[in-house]
């Protein structure tokens, strides 16, 4: 088994993340939005908004390493909705497909949100997500969104974990 570490992310960090952020997107999402959306994502503007997230402050951003290469990546923050039902989001977590069973999630969601009470949105039908979210606490709390995703509209449902 590879060793992972987790760190906060820097700003040379941004191409690494936005490289991982493509690959779990292309992994995670290919039964849900067509092949040719998938392969359209633009790892040079992922890089730039990357540049920007982290840039900011605004956001906390960790970054999962194996051999001294990015393999996941977890965001969270004050809520972005203006009805959320807590203080604290966590508004992503990916790692590559590779990196399944290895603890990287679990690694980079306790960096990013520990045991705070937080809420998250996640694509319905995303069983392993959603299982990994059960496991740490969070339960469908009821809310749904319909989200565009390319050419697809997909539903998202969101998950709380009360502190």
């Amino acid at each position: 088994m590879v060793e992972i570490s987790v760190r906060p992310a820097a700003l040379e960090d941004a191409v690494g993340i936005a490289r991982v952020h493509i690959q779990a997107w292309r992994e995670a999402y290919a039964a849900h939005v067509s092949a040719e959306y998938l392969a359209s994502l633009d790892e040079g503007a992922r890089v730039e908004r990357w540049r920007e997230i982290i840039a900011s402050g605004d956001t906390d951003a960790f970054v999962a390493e194996a051999d001294g290469v990015i393999v996941g990546w977890a965001s969270a923050g004050a809520g972005r909705h203006m009805d959320a039902p807590l203080d604290r989001e966590l508004e992503g977590i990916y790692i590559t497909a590779q990196m399944y069973g290895s603890g990287a999630g679990q690694q980079l969601l306790d960096a990013s949100i520990g045991e705070s009470a937080a809420y998250l949105w996640v694509l319905d039908g995303n069983a392993r997500a959603e299982a990994f979210y059960a496991r740490n606490g969070f339960r469908r709390d009821g809310a749904t969104q319909n989200h565009t995703l390319g050419d697809a509209t997909v539903r998202i449902i969101r998950m709380l974990r009360l502190a």
